[in-house]
């Protein structure tokens, strides 16, 4: 398997070399379904960090692909806008990119992002913590022992679908739904999940519809602490349109979903890549923290956001110009060497381990941060207590995207237990 710091074949990397830096395209889905997207990054990071894609199926584009010019743009929003979309391909829903606070300016993205943001606040985040771990324990101890299985479904998918669920107050039978319905958000039809966008639209009016249900129950009820009744009765969101609403249910279905549960295969996946890792977190199950950290660096769940240039911007001996797209490669950031030490290697007892740029800086940090990293200490807390070894047994079938760098399967085994 490969370890995330060569690629699959060193033929993928000659032909990155081989090819004029000009015609260098990072945002190519299969190559990242291959896991073979490094050298293209390590080339840029090297030659060109603020590269010019000058052809691309969505239009020509900037890559930004060193740590420091991205916090640079990231911490931006006066000159970076984030109006109309996240990623390189505009998200729709019929009619253009659908209004969501991530996809917002200020001072509206501050009103809403502060409406939701209570939801995973350190008070309510105490509240989850013991549910959070009995939901773990029941699906840890549910898991064949000595049998082939599918991590991602059975672990992954599971325990991040009951924490968004409980979340969003549904019922937990409908937990699947939003797995379901977050990645057909990210999916490219003719990959296995949808073969149209026609099809995708119509997904999209089955979420839509459960969501408006959702909330005409919520906006007849009392205030209540979950997210939907938040936007309900929040004043800056309860007159909100019902596409922005969905745009905002869709934010947060994906932001609950694909960070946590591709890290939570991520993690399987690197400690099985470096054994002399997995030994130092089981003879030391204090680093559990510090492990959480580095994985969500090494694997960088959202490869990269978008922002749309509002003027003129020098970066990198480059001039951006305005209405230019500017793509931010959070997955090329996290191994630039010039700020993060030998940043191929997965190192759990790193010395900054929370030094990544996986959760994004300045306004659009991820919300959900601190209940991504909860979920993936409680889940390895109750791992140690259970399994002396989780043993991948294939190379793990990666999701065909350039923004989502997740996992579709991976088979593993579990010897034994404790």
């Amino acid at each position: 398997m490969s370890d995330g710091s060569i690629d699959l074949n060193s033929d993928v990397r000659a032909k990155v070399y081989a090819t004029p830096l000009e015609l260098l395209d990072p945002a190519q889905p299969e190559l990242f379904r291959q896991d073979a997207h490094w050298a293209i990054f390590e080339r840029l990071r090297k030659e060109d960090p603020v590269h010019y894609t000058a052809e691309h199926e969505f239009g020509p584009y900037w890559s930004i692909t060193k740590y420091n010019d991205i916090m640079t743009v990231d911490t931006n929003h006066e000159a970076f806008s984030s109006e109309g979309g996240i990623t390189i391909a505009n998200q729709t829903a019929g009619e253009g990119p659908l209004p969501m606070f991530i996809a917002m300016d200020p001072p509206k993205h501050d009103v809403q992002r502060k409406t939701v943001s209570p939801a995973v606040s350190p008070m309510n985040l105490a509240i989850l913590e013991p549910l959070i771990r009995e939901r773990a324990s029941k699906i840890l101890d549910s898991l064949p022992i000595g049998e082939e299985f599918d991590w991602v479904d059975k672990v992954s998918m599971e325990l991040t679908a009951m924490t968004l669920a409980t979340l969003f107050d549904m019922p937990q039978e409908d937990r699947r739904k939003l797995t379901y319905w977050s990645d057909v958000v990210t999916a490219a039809p003719g990959q296995g999940l949808i073969d149209t966008i026609e099809q995708k639209m119509e997904i999209f009016v089955e979420y839509h519809a459960y969501f408006t249900k959702l909330w005409n129950e919520r906006v007849n009820a009392p205030p209540a602490g979950d997210l939907i009744s938040m936007l309900a009765h929040g004043e800056a969101t309860r007159n909100m349109e019902p596409r922005e609403y969905f745009g905002n249910v869709v934010l947060l279905t994906v932001g609950g979903n694909d960070t946590t549960r591709n890290t939570i295969t991520g993690s399987v996946l690197a400690l099985n890549q470096n054994p002399d890792q997995y030994r130092k977190l089981r003879e030391n199950p204090g680093l559990i923290p510090s492990m959480v950290s580095e994985t969500i660096r090494w694997q960088t769940p959202l490869a990269h956001m978008r922002r749309i240039a509002t003027r003129d911007f020098d970066i990198g001996g480059k001039t951006i110009k305005k209405g230019d797209k500017v793509v931010m490669w959070y997955v090329s950031g996290n191994r630039d060497d010039e700020v993060i030490e030998n940043p191929n290697a997965y190192i759990i007892d790193r010395e900054r381990p929370r030094q990544h740029i996986s959760f994004g800086f300045g306004i659009h940090r991820c919300v959900g941060n601190r209940l991504a990293e909860l979920q993936l200490k409680i889940i390895w807390e109750e791992i140690l207590a259970r399994f002396p070894d989780i043993q991948v047994v294939a190379e793990p079938k990666r999701v065909y995207s350039s923004f989502v760098k997740g996992y579709e399967s991976m088979k593993v085994i579990i010897p034994t237990r404790y």
